[in-house]
């Protein structure tokens, strides 16, 4: 069977905020450019981000990128390549003003200067002390950004399929990636977009947890792609839990809270980051701030008639305060907790929040993979960016606010990349005869399948051993345990069955093909997770409390078709500056 044909210079799937930086850079420059999104594009989990963008503006204190620059290099507990974290430190001013000039509607200081505020993990000199970074549109930086690159980018023509589903990567036998299968959602119709070049800006994929402060459409789509096409995911063990997302629900609560004086409290009315992290408290990284949260709950100082969450106070920052920095949080609060955070201290608990793994790349946002003996070979045609690649900035552990620069500097590195190669392109790659087969042959196992697996109940069973396994807290038997749960669980995947045949929106078939993106997910986290022997970042394993640099100062890398392991070092060289060398990281 055929699909139908159609042809782009570039197709970019997803429309975040790093999609709609690259299809800017695209859009503008002539080419025929189209996003795919399974979502209207205001509505991409971008929108979600709260406390800010990071840039050392220096605003309202003296600044540095050099200083952001070792900020980064510490949180990411020097797993991050210094070359990547030079390059997106360096770029940070430029992007935020860029971004000003747009129209982003930023919160002002009285000289008229973009409004900055204290981050977790943002210091000056080096970690002396706490600084404001953190530009922010009150707390609502992420809904501002998106929105502000949506209409530049209808500004500019760009073309958008909106609901659509991309399903697999098409390459040819050269390896290039010549463009997607995708599925438009209302109609279930399959098309082929044949493509001289790819983006893949499909976001997190905080899915794979029961609890998350992810959307639901966070399935790691990308990832999925990617890994069934025979790109590996890199370091895929490292998963940030936010330390406030409302208790029993999930919803974030942004680190701005803290940036503007907000405290966290044990149930003795404590404030306990005192004593984890003395110099900068409530402001340390989030890894540190989650693993105290959660050995103030483990050691019975929790709040509340289970002992299970701790509190964020803000009441004494002041009501005006509060609404004026801070409407969304308070909003937020109302509904989720039904507490007003004027009157009453937040009840937050660490929720899985951020993926620091993804497809790896380089800091041009070129997809690299292993190829004989060099590790970063660049495949053709294919580029990633935001939080679904993997450059690595981020290292074992993101700083707030780096998240929505990693969006924008990627973004427009990507796209730079990308029109130099289409430049240089020519005619459209051949498509291979069997360009659908592979998608066709899912959907058809989907259809066709009687007796099957439920797709709701083994997706929950997914969630439930991830969360499980792999969360604030691993150990070697847990992990053990994990893998072989996870693995339980995929076999399951590969047997599910659409219950319900209905056409109307295709929201079973959709849930069942995004069950196939979050099982590579899944595999990828657990084994991964379960073959590092050290405590990094986010990775805290209670049987190897040490940072081992000796052994596991490297990035993995995991196979989908075998399940294997392979690992590659970490770029320790900058662009310019000094090696910043490892110590003990202490806030």
């Amino acid at each position: 069977m055929s699909l139908p044909v159609r042809r782009f210079d570039a197709v970019i799937v997803g429309g975040g905020g790093a999609g709609l930086r690259a299809a800017l850079q695209l859009s503008k420059a002539g080419l025929n450019t189209v996003v795919l999104s399974k979502v209207f594009p205001t509505r991409s989990h971008t929108v979600a981000a709260q406390g800010g963008i990071s840039a050392s503006l220096g605003n309202v204190q003296e600044d540095r990128w050099d200083w952001h620059m070792y900020d980064t290099v510490k949180g990411s507990d020097w797993l991050g390549d210094q070359d990547a974290i030079e390059f997106m430190t360096r770029r940070a001013p430029e992007a935020v003003i860029e971004l000003e000039h747009m129209g982003m509607p930023f919160d002002r200081v009285e000289s008229g200067k973009i409004y900055q505020r204290p981050f977790g993990g943002h210091t000056a000199e080096h970690g002396k002390r706490a600084v404001e970074r953190a530009c922010a549109v009150a707390d609502r930086t992420g809904h501002a950004m998106l929105h502000t690159l949506y209409q530049q980018n209808v500004r500019a023509n760009t073309q958008f399929f909106v609901e659509w589903m991309a399903l697999d990567l098409i390459r040819n036998d050269d390896g290039d990636v010549i463009g997607v299968t995708a599925l438009e959602m209302e109609t279930g119709d399959v098309y082929i977009l044949h493509a001289k070049a790819v983006l893949f800006a499909t976001g997190g994929a905080g899915r794979i947890y029961a609890s998350s402060t992810n959307a639901f459409m966070n399935t790691g789509d990308g990832l999925g792609m990617a890994a069934r096409a025979g790109i590996p995911l890199e370091d895929m063990e490292f998963w940030q839990f936010h330390p406030t997302g409302v208790a029993g629900a999930g919803v974030l609560i942004t680190e701005g809270v803290r940036g503007e004086g907000g405290i966290l409290l044990n149930c003795d009315g404590e404030r306990f980051m005192e004593r984890y992290a003395p110099t900068v408290k409530d402001l340390a990284s989030r890894d540190v701030v989650s693993r105290a949260m959660a050995m103030e709950i483990h050691e019975g100082r929790g709040v509340g008639k289970n002992k299970d969450h701790v509190l964020l106070k803000i009441d004494h920052i002041g009501a005006e305060k509060i609404i004026e920095k801070l409407p969304g949080i308070r909003e937020i609060s109302i509904q989720f907790a039904g507490i007003d955070p004027i009157k009453d201290p937040i009840p937050v608990v660490p929720t899985c929040h951020y993926m620091m793994g993804g497809i790896p790349t380089n800091y041009h946002g070129e997809v690299v993979a292993p190829k004989g003996d060099n590790p970063e070979v660049v495949v053709k045609g294919f580029y990633a960016a935001g939080e679904c690649a993997c450059a690595s900035v981020h290292g074992a552990n993101r700083l707030g606010t780096n998240s929505l620069l990693d969006l924008v500097v990627f973004g427009k590195a990507a796209g730079d990349s990308m029109i130099e190669f289409i430049k240089n392109y020519g005619d459209l790659k051949p498509l291979p005869e069997n360009a659908a087969d592979f998608t066709l042959a899912r959907l058809s196992r989907l259809e066709n399948q009687t007796g099957g697996e439920n797709v709701d109940e083994v997706r929950r069973e997914l969630q439930r051993t991830v969360q499980a396994h792999a969360g604030v807290f691993r150990t070697d038997a847990l992990l053990k345990e994990g893998v072989d749960k996870i693995r339980a669980v995929a076999q399951k995947v590969a047997k599910t069955e659409i219950k319900d045949k209905s056409r109307v929106w295709n929201t079973a078939r959709i849930e069942a093909l995004e069950l196939d993106n979050l099982i590579e997910v899944a595999l990828a986290t657990l084994i991964s997770a379960e073959a590092r022997k050290e405590s990094r970042g986010a990775h805290a394993s209670d049987d190897h409390p040490e940072r081992d640099d000796d052994n596991w100062m490297k990035h993995t890398l995991f196979y989908s078709a075998d399940q294997r392991l392979t690992y590659k070092p970490v770029h320790t060289q900058p662009l310019t500056v000094d090696y910043i060398k490892p110590a003990k990281r202490v806030y």
